[in-house]
């Protein structure tokens, strides 16, 4: 994930991390409060395995992801902006740091779009990231960047720095590639800062028939959980500071 203090606080303030501590304080109560502090703990508790089943996650998901990019939406297209969505500091096969698993999906499909339509990349991340990213398409896929961002550290940073390098250039629609959970508020964004944005998403999670599995909880449906709600914070915090 990006590293950025909003990142940081929603690793507090959300699932796993709140339910856990609401359980301890529960189980922690005074002996006056043992009472309430046994109704906390147990409703943490199942608040955390609801958030760990991949019926919720998915549910919530599927409220974020957008269609996927159909080709007659590509048409009117003058570059393509490919988000990054963080580092692996501790990638020791690749002299210590790389771009993490998201990044790495994004340029892929960035890649492919890049192939397809010809049109010229952008790529825009947080520190370091984004010369690794130039440095990744153009070795590994093949695929000249003609604009980096080194700088940004958020989703709203992107936006106004592809913004001002874009239309500085006579560039007003890209598309926008991200994870497809992450979409709304990265496209949200680019076209409150004068870009259209067609939503170029990748890396879809919540697009897959039900299974009896999905009432099994497991870490990975409540770390997709968490994502989830992250964006929905993101979302909300974001229209308060507008």
């Amino acid at each position: 994930m990006p590293e950025s203090p909003s990142y940081a606080a929603a690793a507090w303030l959300l699932p796993p991390t709140l339910l856990a501590v609401l359980a301890l304080v529960g189980v922690l109560a005074p002996r006056r409060w043992r009472t309430a502090g046994r109704i906390v703990a147990a409703g943490a508790l199942v608040l955390l395995i609801a958030a760990s089943l991949p019926v919720v996650a998915l549910a919530l998901l599927r409220t974020l992801e957008p269609p996927v990019l159909a080709q007659p939406a590509r048409h009117g297209a003058q570059a393509i902006v490919v988000l990054g969505g963080g580092r692996n500091r501790g990638a020791a096969e690749w002299d210590g740091v790389t771009v993490n698993a998201f990044t790495l999906q994004r340029l892929r499909y960035g890649a492919r779009l890049a192939r397809e339509t010809g049109l010229p990349v952008m790529v825009t991340g947080g520190r370091q990231e984004g010369e690794l990213m130039g440095d990744i398409l153009q070795r590994e896929f093949g695929i000249a960047v003609r604009w980096t961002d080194a700088a940004s550290r958020t989703t709203r940073d992107n936006a106004a720095f592809a913004a001002q390098t874009l239309r500085a250039a006579g560039i007003e629609r890209v598309l926008l590639v991200t994870d497809a959970w992450h979409m709304p508020r990265a496209q949200r964004e680019f076209e409150r800062h004068g870009l259209q944005a067609v939503a170029a998403a990748t890396g879809y999670l919540a697009q897959r028939p039900f299974s009896p599995y999905h009432l099994v909880p497991n870490a990975e449906s409540l770390r997709h959980t968490q994502i989830a709600l992250r964006e929905w914070v993101g979302a909300f915090w974001y229209g308060l500071r507008n």
